[in-house]
């Protein structure tokens, strides 16, 4: 495993995020420049070694409800390898259209969108959200519903399609 230290400076390593030290010794590092709400890569990063990275944007990484990884045991390679990856989601074109989500509904894995394709190409992201399913339209919201059968419904009755 390796030392706070050593994680530290491997993720100081990254010109692109900042550094925000927190409560408890802790350390949480930003990347301001990311094209989603969520902007905190590395999150309390604490003095035992512990520490989560975000990863809620990547389709095969196992992640808890929120999009984060515990890193505890990771190596180096490990470390580096999966932060470039965290900012890279983060920093991707279509950004607007792939929220982080978070869900406790059973069948609905946590951190994940769904995304439907309409005529023309058009896409639309559903996501669950504070109890609620909402669609949206890029960064705009389009409907919110309250069970995930309502939204998929509406989806279908507008042409729209799983991708």
């Amino acid at each position: 495993m390796l030392t706070f230290e050593q994680k530290l400076a491997i993720i100081a390593s990254f010109p692109e995020l900042q550094r925000k030290d927190v409560s408890l010794g802790r350390v949480n590092f930003h990347y301001e420049e990311s094209a989603h709400e969520k902007k905190i890569v590395v999150y309390h990063l604490h003095p035992n070694g512990n520490g989560f990275v975000f990863a809620g944007l990547l389709e095969d990484v196992e992640t808890d409800a929120k999009g984060f990884v515990n890193i505890r045991e990771f190596s180096e390679d490990e470390l580096r390898s999966l932060i470039a990856r965290s900012i890279e989601s983060l920093s991707a074109a279509d950004a607007e259209e792939e929220p982080d989500v978070s869900s406790q509904e059973e069948g609905y894995r946590p951190s994940r969108a769904e995304f439907w394709r309409g005529a023309g190409g058009s896409r639309l992201t559903l996501l669950y959200q504070d109890d609620l399913w909402y669609v949206y339209a890029g960064k705009e919201l389009d409907m919110a519903f309250e069970t995930h059968e309502e939204a998929v419904q509406y989806l279908a009755d507008e042409g729209f399609r799983r991708e």
